[in-house]
């Protein structure tokens, strides 16, 4: 580990986070069915950005951390982007709530539907890499 690894992934995982707030600044609004549709999207691009660059600059699952790309954008912008500790404390807040929309069903659909959409995207972006070249 060397310390501009270090301020690449802090660097990066800050910038992240803070366009994750400003998504969730803009989708603010009370979510139809109680679904928090900011958490949604910042999955959903994350998944789609993290497919395409993976495939555009031949990065390999196991082989993510340590150039510049790799380190500030994958590890640190994309993965402060998005966010799946908040996709699980949304989906077990939908569980135990009542009323407007809100149950296990729409935790279940909630859940599985961004990992499902989330693995569409990524594959899309992948595949958008594939074709570009």
């Amino acid at each position: 580990m060397v310390l501009s690894d270090i301020a690449l992934v802090a660097l990066g995982g800050g910038t992240g986070s803070l366009l994750r707030w400003l998504v969730g600044k803009l989708l603010t609004s009370p979510a139809r069915g109680g679904i928090p549709w900011s958490t949604v999207a910042v999955n959903l691009i994350g998944a789609f950005v993290i497919g395409y660059l993976s495939v555009l600059f031949s990065i390999e699952w196991h082989d993510r951390y340590g150039s510049f790309l790799k380190a500030a954008i994958l590890t640190g912008v994309l993965g402060g982007f998005t966010t799946f500790s908040t996709m699980e404390l949304d989906t077990a807040k939908m569980a135990g709530a009542t009323g407007a929309g809100a149950g296990a069903g729409t935790a279940a659909g909630y859940i599985l539907g961004q990992t499902v959409l989330g693995i569409a995207v990524a594959g899309l972006g992948a595949g958008l890499a594939h074709a570009a070249g």
